[in-house]
């Protein structure tokens, strides 16, 4: 017997509410075991980001082989990666892995407070290194900007970046909408095969807005860990971060941002 092992790639936040922390709670929450290799460690709260520092490289090296080695995690999350050496290592250690475990990507720049969280020049190596061994890159609008080189500004728009994001190397890309304002979030799925998969979700009116991208993208691990294809897993995750969303929408968390509830309706931890 064995627990649903997923494993996180990604950077401390202190104030518990994205990065690390983020994606261990929902992993647990969606009856996942979560394993962790910390890239970087940030000072923040809910009113910002005061500071980062990175793991030394060797450092990141020594946790993935020890995790990669022996608590063998059935799908993977990356989050923030924020030097070119550090992309390096990820790289060559899940291709000596297990090329067929799902892999998602979710290339954090910028924190919620404007902090910029990558090193200039690393972008190129996320695009470069990771994009051709991940499953699914899931940038917000400000990211797939970067990515794509284009504004976006309308729905039309997002399809249109998401493409560029797949030529450049991306299997899959879900572009998340929630920057963008209106009555309705649209989420657009592209793989490169099909027609562009257009996911609708309402607006909920909330300032507990702190993890989000981390929580969807670790939501989709956990789905593809429980067996879910990419397109079954992208609406389990969307169900539960709307859930979560609304759940903690008039909790108060410190004077900022605050997080989601991510245990609104956890799950036991899951035998197989």
């Amino acid at each position: 017997m064995n627990y649903i092992n997923v494993l996180t790639i990604a950077g401390s936040d202190s104030g518990g509410g994205a990065g690390i922390q983020a994606d261990l709670k929902t992993f647990s929450a969606l009856g996942c075991f979560g394993t962790s290799v910390i890239t970087a460690v940030t000072a923040q709260n809910t009113m910002g980001v005061r500071s980062v520092h990175g793991i030394p490289a060797e450092i990141i090296k020594d946790q993935l082989q020890a995790v990669l080695e022996d608590i063998l995690p059935v799908a993977i999350k990356i989050g923030m990666i924020n030097r070119a050496e550090v992309v390096q290592v990820i790289e060559k250690e899940l291709k000596a892995y297990n090329q067929h475990v799902p892999v998602i990507l979710d290339p954090v720049m910028v924190a919620t407070s404007g902090h910029r969280l990558i090193e200039h020049g690393t972008v190129n190596q996320l695009i470069a290194r990771l994009f051709p061994i991940v499953s699914l890159v899931t940038p917000n609008i400000d990211e797939a900007i970067i990515l794509s080189g284009q504004e976006i500004n309308t729905l039309d728009d997002m399809v249109a970046a998401g493409k560029k994001i797949v030529l450049k190397g991306a299997k899959a890309v879900l572009i998340k909408g929630g920057h963008l304002a209106g009555p309705v979030i649209y989420d657009v799925l592209i793989d490169g095969k099909d027609e562009p998969v257009i996911l609708e979700s309402n607006f909920i009116n909330s300032k507990n807005l702190h993890g989000t991208g981390c929580t969807l993208s670790s939501a989709i691990a956990a789905g593809m860990a429980k067996g879910q294809d990419l397109l079954a897993a992208v609406k389990y995750a969307k169900h539960y971060i709307c859930n979560a969303l609304e759940a903690g929408s008039q909790v108060k968390t410190g004077q900022g941002n605050g997080p989601l509830n991510h245990f609104f309706n956890p799950l036991k931890l899951m035998i197989k």
